[in-house]
């Protein structure tokens, strides 16, 4: 990612991006909450949700519904299709496409659950029998493969400082030039900046305190 940055502010103007990188941003709105305070660590979030998570936590089991296991509350799964971020979040390399699901070893029923521990319907005992769910391999056509993900790569794309995103032109980039009067252009610095595991969580944490995620991210700028 090539961020735009004006010297003389401190501050990132915007961001040119590549599909990965816009789809990695829209995968962040898909991301249930305890997904994200299990990401973060609940001593690293702002404001009373941490607490909240500490809470399931630290709740006996004694006090929890039967067919209730704490991972659904504390490592929920996001459900919206799309971009696979976690292994980037998370450096877990686990196939994206194998799916978890449990069974009752108990009756032969044919019930299945994604869910360790679920109450199984027909004899009320938990499901922990682990049986594996595998995508079938997509044929080959002759037609262009889906890439996957959010959005297209047919153009590049413009990533402004509080993750506004749009398709990127000479026109638009000038127009932001132009909004955050930029009289100096010498003052203007190219930056190339990796998105990796570090980077990931950053902007994810920054997201949720700032309106000048890529300043502070990039650039370290903690009054952003």
């Amino acid at each position: 990612m090539k961020l735009l940055v004006d010297s003389t502010r401190g501050k990132v103007l915007f961001a040119e991006a590549s599909k990965d990188v816009v789809d990695f941003l829209f995968t962040l709105l898909s991301l249930p909450v305890g997904a994200v305070i299990k990401l973060l660590s609940k001593d690293g979030m702002v404001g009373s949700l941490g607490k909240l998570y500490e809470s399931v936590e630290n709740l006996d089991d004694t006090y929890l519904q039967p067919n209730l296991n704490k991972d659904m509350l504390l490592a929920p799964k996001a459900t919206v299709a799309g971009a696979n971020i976690l292994p980037l979040l998370t450096n877990n390399n686990v196939d994206p496409n194998a799916k978890k699901l449990y069974m009752c070893q108990y009756c032969s029923n044919h019930n299945i659950s994604d869910v360790y521990g679920t109450c199984c319907p027909n004899c009320n005992n938990s499901m922990y029998a682990e049986v594996t769910f595998v995508s079938p391999t997509a044929p080959t056509t002759v037609a262009r493969p889906s890439e996957g993900g959010y959005v297209k790569a047919v153009v590049t794309y413009m990533v402004m400082d509080d993750l506004e995103v749009k398709p990127m032109s000479t026109i638009s980039s000038i127009a932001m030039l132009n909004k955050f009067n930029v009289k100096e252009v010498g003052a203007l610095e190219e930056k190339v900046v990796n998105l990796g595991m570090e980077e990931g969580l950053k902007l994810l944490k920054a997201s949720l305190e700032t309106s000048a995620v890529l300043t502070k991210v990039f650039l370290g700028n903690k009054k952003a």
